[in-house]
């Protein structure tokens, strides 16, 4: 018997086949891990197992029963749950108040609190899921929101729960305890269905894997009779070489050094940065590994000439770049990969040849007298389009018409054709699929081995861990850590990254 069934699912968006006669099941108390690419159907497949989309066709089963879903209130009394990648939580009302939401139990006409807690602190206790009923949802942590929707989800009697990339927000340590209440809840007979595009917690955590590409259905596979490679064959069609993970020995010069950099908050609020110490040798790679929203960006922002630093100095190859603004940096030799390339890497509407010059179109290579050399710059577009293996029809189209993957090929391939000594690389691979992310990667690494220096800042801590030398490690704008990577552990980088200074 199968808990859930799905035949035959077809579901279009417009012109767009996003489930294309897809089938998938999964057994009770089974963890059933649903991988592909950004893209490849995952969620749209879930959205209407959970009632959110409805099936252009195909059927559904539940307990081997057909079953009509028309929304989530069907789903849910099927015994159906889903813990969205973005929480819906009220975040001013308590962690009581958020998980009995709709369906509370009254006295007398009224809310039982104390009832709704004790029910609460029942099924958390069965289950690990440790949490303070009379908390603020505003007051505690991402790992703790996820448990509350969870608990959520369990409260109106989830024997399928659906997790939609579940770790992307949490950090080590929180993912361990997720993988032990995903085990506790599968041993008591809960069906989970895992959506994620992460290898390395695919093979931890799921009994079968189900694999999507472009749509349709790959294939099932027993998790113990996979392997990583095999994974990513299925998922990408062709099998990918391993990373020369090989530490360069870096250079003793220093090519970007930040001195007691500090930022503002704004209203009094405590400093985004504060006194920050780094320094980045040539033929080396620096990570900043942290949870995100604990000065990332506004490390990004000072080192690119973005933002002004109210206190500290900024220094390259010996000259001080403090207060100068991005263009003059990125003159003297910085390549540029911003964390989000929508906002800050590139012009929708324009073409894929305007867009290869952005920040460059003012040298005197692809400009004379203020007349842009439309040859030249076509042909530099075609070199990036060919060596970083753009997909595109042709280098005149808007680069907006491609996909997040072949956007951020071209602003890379961008940045690193501009002369420069110092890369500063922002969540390079955020979004990605993993061919895409395979690719970024190994330039960064070429760029490494060239002899350049890379900041690396990402929320990523497998990418952290893969590509850096060293690894810094920031909370609350403050560097607490620097270390060479390999004397660190994945669970004193966790334990840091959310305040532990001792790492224990």
């Amino acid at each position: 018997m199968y808990a859930i069934r799905m035949e035959n699912i077809t579901r279009r968006f417009g012109s767009v086949v996003a489930n294309d006669d897809v089938s998938f099941a999964a057994s009770p108390g089974e963890i059933h891990c649903l991988l592909g690419e950004n893209g490849a159907g995952k969620s749209t497949l879930m959205r209407i197992l959970f009632g959110l989309y409805r099936a252009d066709s195909g059927s559904i089963y539940v307990n081997d029963l057909p079953v009509e879903i028309s929304g989530p209130r069907d789903a849910i009394a099927l015994g159906i749950g889903m813990v969205h990648q973005h929480f819906m939580l009220a975040e001013a009302l308590t962690v009581t108040e958020n998980i009995v939401a709709g369906c509370e139990p009254r006295k007398n006409g009224l809310l039982d609190y104390k009832q709704a807690q004790k029910d609460i602190l029942e099924v958390s206790e069965r289950y690990g899921l440790r949490v303070d009923p009379d908390a603020k949802v505003e007051d505690i942590s991402v790992g703790q929101q996820q448990r509350v929707e969870i608990l959520k989800a369990l409260m109106r009697g989830a024997e399928v729960l659906i997790l939609d990339e579940p770790t992307a927000v949490l950090t080590p340590p929180e993912v361990s305890e997720l993988f032990t209440v995903m085990r506790a809840l599968s041993e008591s007979g809960t069906t989970i269905i895992f959506i994620t595009h992460k290898l390395k917690e695919t093979m931890e955590i799921s009994d079968k894997v189900t694999v999507l590409r472009d749509g349709k259905k790959v294939g099932t596979v027993f998790t113990k009779n996979a392997t990583p490679e095999s994974l990513v064959e299925m998922m990408v069609g062709r099998s990918l070489p391993v990373h020369d993970d090989s530490r360069m020995q870096p250079k003793e010069a220093t090519a970007l050094e930040l001195e007691d950099i500090s930022v503002a908050g704004r209203g009094g609020s405590r400093a985004r940065l504060d006194g920050v110490n780094l320094d980045v040798k040539f033929g080396e790679i620096l990570g900043i590994a942290g949870v995100d929203g604990n000065g990332q960006l506004e490390m990004e922002e000072v080192v690119t000439g973005l933002r002004r630093p109210s206190k500290g100095r900024i220094i390259m190859s010996g000259q001080d770049l403090t207060g100068l603004d991005t263009r003059k940096i990125r003159d003297k030799g910085v390549a540029y990969i911003p964390s989000d390339r929508l906002k800050r890497g590139m012009v929708t509407s324009l073409s894929l040849a305007r867009n290869s010059v952005l920040g460059m179109h003012h040298h005197a290579h692809f400009s004379q007298r203020g007349v842009l050399q439309e040859d030249v710059i076509h042909e530099h577009a075609e070199d990036i389009v060919s060596k970083y293996d753009v997909r595109a029809e042709s280098v005149n189209q808007p680069i907006g018409s491609l996909s997040g993957g072949n956007q951020q090929k071209m602003v890379v391939g961008r940045e690193l054709a501009r002369p420069h000594s110092v890369v500063v690389a922002c969540q390079p691979t955020r979004g990605l699929d993993v061919g895409a992310t395979y690719y970024i990667r190994e330039q960064i690494l070429e760029s490494r081995n060239k002899g350049k220096a890379v900041l690396l800042i990402s929320a990523e801590l497998d990418e952290i861990l893969e590509l850096s030398d060293r690894i810094a490690v920031i909370y609350e704008g403050q560097i607490v850590d620097v270390r060479p990577t390999d004397q660190f552990t994945e669970q004193e980088l966790g334990l840091l990254m959310t305040g532990e200074r001792n790492g224990v």
